[in-house]
Formats: structure tokens, sequence, C-alpha cells
């Protein structure tokens, strides 16, 4: 059962806003921030922009120095537009988490060298580099560039994790990285990101051996990638690896210099199954009782906001205060409206609180995000799409 406590204090420090609004609680965030920090033991976190998508929250989550108790540097980015806009406006270690084949971005890149210094694009195939140098436009720039290896399972024929990278193995990850340095790219990281344990809960027994066995896999085969690439290239700057559900595992191996995590500073509902930190959800969003179909029944505007990933309940969003209430599994969460049932109580124009099931992607919903503040301060801040931008 979520903790209904915060939720009574955004609902007092928004009471005179009409719905639907996002807010945020300033004290859940920054508690979640101390103990992903605590986590990582030292190692640094590079903030997911993907999983905040609002600018004053990474500003607030990078705002605090790097000491020798760990703490939060760089961002990783999921498009390269993004990377730039964030870049102008300040950000100086910026990793592309995905590749990128946009040629206009490239194009600025390539004129700007600020936004090369800052900016380290992730590759996982010859044909990029070669887009990659073609939109360039010149020879005489040399970007940097980090390789994605990966870091699923396989057992047999069975693919355990997701599918990203082609690259798998020392022979291949070393190959692609000599493939770059004869194109006039600059080598300096590694990427490992283990989605089938960051991403998975740890809600029963088969689920918490298949981590346990990933994560021996990939530490085994990670070192011998990374033998492999600096027989290429020498030192590597990044050696970047994990997510919010996976700091642990990452950071046990001594070869990695960084780990990543955005989710764990909202904690969407698929967070709230994890053994390796106890969720405290900080995000959430309201809407209004439009209607009263039966004495049960309440339908509240609006509300549909599901979630990427494998369709099904774990990607609808859940309404949790007042509490009791629960979704019609006919109607489900809609476009315009969502009927609850549990709703006795409620009467038209109220306020129902929901949770989304991920992160950053709530962002894409509100132009605004409502941060409250222990002593019921409100600021309003503008998301990624408040401030005009839609990365895809």
């Amino acid at each position: 059962m979520t903790d209904t406590s915060p939720i009574a204090g955004l609902h007092a420090a928004t009471a005179e806003l009409d719905p639907p609004l996002a807010a945020l609680d300033l004290t859940a965030l920054r508690a979640n921030a101390a103990d992903l920090v605590r986590r990582a033991n030292g190692v640094p976190i590079r903030v997911a922009s993907k999983s905040v998508r609002c600018r004053a929250v990474l500003e607030e989550v990078l705002g605090g120095e790097l000491t020798a108790s760990g703490g939060f540097a760089g961002l990783m980015s999921y498009s390269l537009p993004e990377a730039i806009w964030l870049a102008r406006r300040g950000a100086r270690d910026i990793l592309l988490g995905y590749p990128t084949v946009d040629r206009a971005a490239l194009a600025e890149l390539a004129a700007d060298e600020t936004l090369r210094r800052s900016i380290t694009l992730m590759i996982d195939d010859v044909a990029q580099l070669d887009l990659i140098r073609a939109a360039l436009g010149t020879d005489l720039v040399h970007p940097r560039v980090c390789l994605d290896v990966d870091a699923s399972l396989r057992i047999g024929p069975i693919h355990l994790g997701v599918r990203r990278s082609p690259i798998r193995t020392p022979e291949q990850a070393a190959a692609l990285a000599a493939a770059a340095l004869r194109r006039g790219f600059e080598v300096v990281g590694v990427m490992t990101y283990e989605a089938q344990i960051a991403g998975m809960p740890d809600s029963n027994v088969a689920l918490r051996l298949m981590k346990r066995a990933s994560a021996a896999e990939i530490t085994k085969r990670r070192k011998r990638v990374l033998d492999a690439v600096r027989s290429v290239t020498g030192k590597l700057e990044i050696v970047n690896s994990g997510g919010s559900g996976s700091i642990e595992v990452s950071i046990a191996d001594p070869d990695v210099t960084e780990v990543t995590a955005g989710s764990g500073l909202y904690v969407p509902t698929l967070f709230d199954h994890y053994r390796s930190f106890t969720p405290r959800p900080a995000l959430f969003f309201a809407t209004s009782v439009l209607r009263r179909p039966t004495p049960s029944i309440a339908t509240v505007f609006a509300g549909g906001y599901i979630a990427s990933g494998p369709t099904g309940a774990s990607r609808v969003p859940m309404p949790v205060w007042p509490s009791g209430l629960r979704l019609i599994g006919t109607e489900g969460a809609g476009e315009v409206q969502t009927p609850l049932t549990g709703a006795a109580e409620l009467r038209i124009g109220d306020r129902v609180w929901f949770r989304h099931a991920k992160a950053g992607e709530l962002c894409e919903r509100f132009d605004k995000v409502h941060l409250v503040d222990s002593d019921g301060t409100r600021t309003t801040v503008p998301t990624y799409r408040g401030e005009g931008n839609c990365f895809g």
C-alpha cells in the first residue's frame, strides 16, 4: 500500500489549482536521491534524463557536489537533439544512451567544439560510424564515442533481456573499436546495460535466480570485453553499467567507473517490488471526478497515461488517493475519462491522485510539474514538453 501522507501534502499545496496536474514531492525526491548515492557507495551516478524529462529536476539532482562518498555526475540522454539542447544550457558531460542517425543534429555537433567536448555518442555498428561520418561532413573532427555491449543473459537458445546491441563478444567489441579509430573517432568508453536485472522486480524466486545468474555472467564477460577493447584503444574514461534496480550488482565490479539511475528518483509503480531499496514514490498526477454513473463508481477526467513496454496491467496508472479505488477491467484508464470503483465517498469535483507505471514518461503528458517542499511551498517548473520540446 502506498504511503498517502505525501499525497495529502501535495493535495493541500495544489488545492486552488484545477486538475489534471502533476506534482512532485521534493522531500521524497531528495530521500530517493540520497538512497541512490548510498547504494552506489562512492561510485558516481549518471542521471538518466529520459526518466526525469524536467530540466529543473535534473538541476536539483545534479546540484550537489561529487565527493568521496559519491554523488551524481553527468547525464545520460536519450537523443542527440536533447543532448545538444542540454549542452547549450550548461550541461558538460552527456553520454547518449542510444545510437543516433539524426543527420541535422550531427551536423550541428560537428560545427561546435563545445558540443563535441560535452557529448559522447553511442555506437554498436560500423554502419552507424559511416552514417555519422557522412553527416558530420568533415574528416577534421573526431567525435567521442562509447561502445554499447549487449548485457543480456543467454542460456542456449533463450535470450533473457532486451534487444539492444549486436555487440556481445570481446572480439566484436574490439573490432568495432578498431573500426571507429580508423574512421577518426575517439573511443572513450564501454556501456553494458543489464535491463533484465535493472528493469525487473524481485517478485519471485525464479526472477531472483535469473538476476543472480545474469550478474555473474556479465561480470565475467565484461572483463574480457574491456581487456579486448583496451588492447585497441588504451585506457577508457567510461565504463558505464546498470540502472536504478541494479546498482549493487554494477558497483561490485571494480572495472565499472559509473552507474546510471533515473527512475529511482521518481519511483513509479514498476519499482514497487525491488528488494534492493524501499520505494518512496515522489511523482503523482491528479484529475477530477466528472460523473457518478452509479453509487459506487466515479468517473474522472482523462487518466489514460499508459506506459511503454509490453501491454498489460503493469503499464496502467494506479489510483492511490483516496484509498480503495480500482480501475474497471472493461474500460481501464481512458483517453478522456476513467471510471473507478470503490468510489462511494467521492463527489463531483473531487480529486483522485494516481501514480504512473514508469518515471519520466508522465512528463510527456504535462507541460509543468508542481514541486512541493516539506513546508508546503510550491514551485512550478516546466517539463521538456513545457519548454516546447518533444525528443521522441
